[in-house]
């Protein structure tokens, strides 16, 4: 009988890349949507708004398809703390670095996800990073600065610059930890569309509470813009990205997933390129060729890894 091994592992390899495209191709665009979402209610606000749509719309699926919902009080605390890491603390310290940093630097910088992730990956889980991995990562970062070269070109620096390069890299820094913990926890058996579902959903009130605390005012925006967005940001932007995306992290690890932050700001000027007319530059185009290149070394990488254990 033919060995059925290289055909699971073609079909595992175009599944995961299925998943790898799916959020970063999403992710890439969602700072469109964002746009409509500044003005009239404050950012954190629609963060809130963002993920507790996001999680009645998972609650919803699971209902409806019967997946179980009935979780331990342990398990609520551990889904509540990823919630807090991966949809909460880290959206609001971003929005909060944009307020004294460029849109372009805080991508750079978020690009840095990658390293932290294979690093976390290395001390938490004993996950060594293939070469071609961490080849793959550093061209990925090096394209991300040169997309943004310009932006990175101005920087003069300054007690406000210094204090938003710090929100970013904190926000860069605990979203790695929630992919991490992410890994840890699904691999215990939580499945990942109901767990996320109620992390979403324990982030939403959280950021929401941090909202009614400090004195952010509660608003909402009943134009079609500003609700039409906030659609796409709960049901692709949240849903279909995050589940795509963790199940992914669940099945290799959150070293290789975390490549993603790389390649969503190259997908972003493309975005940029047919909806904005950005026009590109030397260095841009450099850029985005470093990090396709840096994607080609993760997924092969990812293959091989993968055939290595049929």
């Amino acid at each position: 009988m033919p060995d059925p091994r290289p055909t699971a592992a073609k079909a595992d390899a175009s599944s995961n890349l299925f998943l790898f495209l799916v959020p970063s191709l999403i992710w890439g665009t969602t700072w469109l949507a964002i746009k409509f979402q500044l003005g009239v209610v404050a950012p954190e606000v629609s963060v809130g708004w963002r993920f507790a749509l996001a999680s009645l719309l998972l609650l919803a699926w699971c209902l409806v398809r019967g997946v179980p919902l009935r979780f331990g009080a342990r398990d609520h605390g551990r889904l509540a703390l990823l919630g807090l890491l991966l949809f909460g603390i880290n959206y609001v310290l971003v929005y909060r670095s944009e307020q004294h940093l460029t849109s372009g630097l805080v991508a750079v910088l978020f690009a840095f996800l990658v390293f932290w992730n294979l690093l976390g990956a290395r001390v938490f889980f004993g996950t060594p990073a293939p070469r071609a991995v961490v080849l793959g990562a550093a061209l990925g970062v090096a394209g991300v600065a040169l997309l943004f070269w310009p932006e990175l070109a101005s920087f003069r620096g300054g007690a406000q610059q210094g204090l938003g390069i710090a929100l970013a890299v904190l926000a860069t820094v605990i979203a790695s930890a929630g992919n991490l913990y992410s890994q840890r926890l699904f691999s215990t058996g939580v499945g990942v569309v109901p767990g996320t579902a109620l992390a979403m959903g324990y982030a939403a009130l959280a950021v929401l509470a941090y909202c009614l605390a400090s004195g952010v005012p509660f608003s909402f925006d009943a134009r079609p813009g500003y609700v039409l967005s906030l659609a796409y940001l709960a049901l692709f932007g949240s849903v279909i990205a995050f589940v795509s995306f963790l199940t992914l992290l669940r099945r290799i690890g959150a070293g290789r997933s975390g490549y993603t932050a790389a390649v969503i700001p190259a997908v972003a000027m493309l975005a940029s390129t047919l909806f904005e007319g950005y026009r590109w530059t030397a260095a841009a185009v450099a850029g985005i060729g470093l990090v396709l290149a840096g994607t080609v070394l993760v997924l092969r990488a990812r293959e091989r890894t993968g055939a290595a254990r049929a």
